[in-house]
């Protein structure tokens, strides 16, 4: 059986082929079965071999098949013909009450960093609020329920999203030159780390927007490509990426793991490997479904949209 309304196979070297009934994943030392019925939406992840006869089973018996670089960048997708299952979720995208889901996500992204930072506190008996922070960011959560504007919302995330990394810069060291998340280019290693961090949990939950039919620009905080994407990750980051930096950053890094030019910071390969390891670990994609799959419960029901974080 599968787990989620979308099945995917990810990495480089899997064989896909099927039977009348079956659809058979071949890796390495291992063969999944899977009835071919029962796939509703295949995405493959990587460089894979897929026979002919089995994108025809697939689509025939109406399953979506989404092809995505390894990095879970979406190229494109095959549907059956006619098919109006993922337009009408879309058209309900564009529709629901924006305000609402921004206000759950912007909780759960503050929730999910003060969580963090408590964390880090415990772990190392130190103290990183300053007076009047917490209380703050307690107070910034319980008002956002009462903001109108979309605008309003994303003024009050940002700033609650600025002070969080304000708050953890205070526990690394001041020779790496981090006091807040900056855009790309990245002047900085930990920046740059959080960057790479942040991408590859991109494209773990694109892939999963994608399985579940949804559209992946049609946002809700952001706006533009990829806006949904950067909504449901957002709580996602205080857990799943930001202690892997944040430890290496303050426990590890080598200053030559990193080169930082007159524009730009450039991590080492060799850090880059150690960092996919790591957060090949601590990226959970059960955790990154079940959000998307409450999001998409929420648009179709028409009920509470509950945040993981």
């Amino acid at each position: 059986m599968i787990d989620y309304p979308w099945l995917s196979v990810c990495g480089f070297g899997a064989h896909i082929k099927s039977t009348q009934t079956k659809l058979i994943i071949q890796k390495k030392n291992s063969v999944e079965e899977y009835p071919l019925d029962e796939v509703k939406n295949f995405l493959i992840v990587g460089g894979h071999t897929i026979s002919t006869i089995t994108i025809l089973k697939l689509i025939q018996n109406g399953a979506f098949i989404s092809f995505f670089e390894a990095d879970g960048t979406h190229i494109g997708t095959l549907r059956p013909f006619n098919d109006r299952n993922e337009t009408d979720i879309h058209e309900i995208q564009k529709i629901i009450p924006r305000q609402r889901y921004a206000i759950t996500l912007a909780q759960g992204s503050i929730k999910s960093r003060m969580f963090a930072i408590g964390r880090l506190e415990e772990k190392y008996n130190i103290r990183l609020f300053y007076e009047g922070e917490l209380d703050f960011l307690c107070k910034a959560q319980e008002e956002l329920v009462f903001l109108i504007k979309l605008d309003e919302i994303r003024r009050l995330h940002r700033l609650t999203s600025d002070m969080y990394y304000e708050i953890m810069s205070r526990h690394l060291p001041v020779e790496l030159g981090f006091k807040r998340r900056t855009f790309r280019p990245q002047s900085d290693p930990i920046n740059a780390m959080l960057s790479f961090g942040y991408a590859m949990l991109f494209g773990n939950c694109c892939v999963s927007i994608i399985g579940a039919r949804l559209n992946p620009d049609i946002g809700l905080i952001h706006d533009g490509k990829g806006s949904l994407v950067y909504d449901l990750i957002d709580p996602l980051k205080a857990e799943m990426i930001d202690p892997i930096v944040f430890s290496i950053a303050r426990d590890s890094l080598k200053s030559g793991e990193f080169d930082v030019t007159s524009d730009r910071c450039i991590l080492s390969d060799e850090l880059i490997r150690k960092m996919i390891n790591l957060f090949q670990i601590s990226i959970n994609n059960k955790k990154i479904d079940e959000q998307v799959l409450n999001f998409c419960r929420s648009l179709r029901n028409k009920g509470e949209f509950r945040v993981l974080y």
